[in-house]
């Protein structure tokens, strides 16, 4: 297992064809500063790039918190001028989880507020352990969620539940977000990052130009009407039906043998 540090408060592990995406600021349970967002949109970018890297999985070094959100200690000692600078910052950081073109998988255990929670929803899967404690409480400190939250909240859980839980500032655990689909699995304690890195490597048994395909298919239709997505998928179909990967899927399929993907 190789590793690659992203500035101070992020870890790049490799397990295979899976890359561990790691939060790792433990001293201020992964609060996300400009320094911290910063890192992750670089790592994001590297990872992006990567060939290699069939799924990445999300976790933290935090022994009870997953990432509570935006440094507020920071934030508090900041001009209008300085938080204007920052937000193009932040957002990459979001942006970067969101926009990774292979599969991603969060693991989740202890508090995952705000912006914490707002990197999982960026992931595509949501592995939490019985500890984990979700939400998006930005109104009670007099913003919104800014992170993404607003539109990938009520992608998951529909326009009315989104805005109950985002009007009321709540905070979720684990069994009552599972019910909600806040979260889409729930672990014993103490097993999410094994569970969503074991999750992972299944995935990555996969065509790595097929999955992510499949997510440009799944992502880009998201909010179309169905002939519009339709189109979506036809698209992205096309763009693996004549790849070297899918000639040896079906080969190894018909040869009854595991497939050596070329990924291209």
């Amino acid at each position: 297992m190789s590793e690659e540090r992203f500035g101070e408060f992020v870890l790049v592990r490799r397990h295979g064809a899976v890359a561990e995406l790691v939060l790792d600021r433990p001293k201020a349970m992964n609060a996300v500063s400009t320094e911290m967002a910063r890192s992750l949109a670089g790592a994001c970018a590297a990872l992006a790039g990567d060939r290699e890297a069939r799924v990445v999985v999300l976790t933290s070094s935090h022994e009870r918190a997953f990432c509570v959100g935006a440094d507020l200690k920071e934030r508090n000692s900041f001009s209008d001028a300085d938080l204007v600078r920052q937000r193009p910052v932040a957002r990459g950081a979001y942006t970067g989880v969101l926009e990774l073109p292979m599969p991603t998988i969060a693991a989740v255990h202890g508090f995952a507020l705000g912006g914490g929670f707002e990197l999982a929803l960026s992931c595509d899967l949501i592995v939490a352990d019985r500890t984990a404690v979700v939400g998006l409480p930005e109104v009670s400190v007099g913003v919104i969620p800014g992170g993404g939250g607003t539109q990938l909240l009520p992608r998951r859980v529909g326009a009315a539940r989104a805005a109950e839980l985002i009007f009321s500032a709540r905070r979720v655990e684990a069994a009552e977000a599972a019910g909600l689909g806040l979260v889409d699995q729930v672990v014993e304690e103490g097993r999410d990052r094994e569970e969503a890195l074991a999750l992972g490597a299944r995935i990555a048994a996969n065509s790595p130009i097929g999955l992510r395909a499949a997510k440009r298919a799944l992502r880009l239709g998201q909010g179309l009407d169905l002939r519009a997505g339709l189109e979506v998928e036809d698209a992205a179909w096309r763009s693996v039906a004549f790849s070297a990967d899918r000639a040896e899927g079906v080969a190894a399929f018909n040869e009854k043998r595991k497939p050596q993907w070329p990924g291209e």
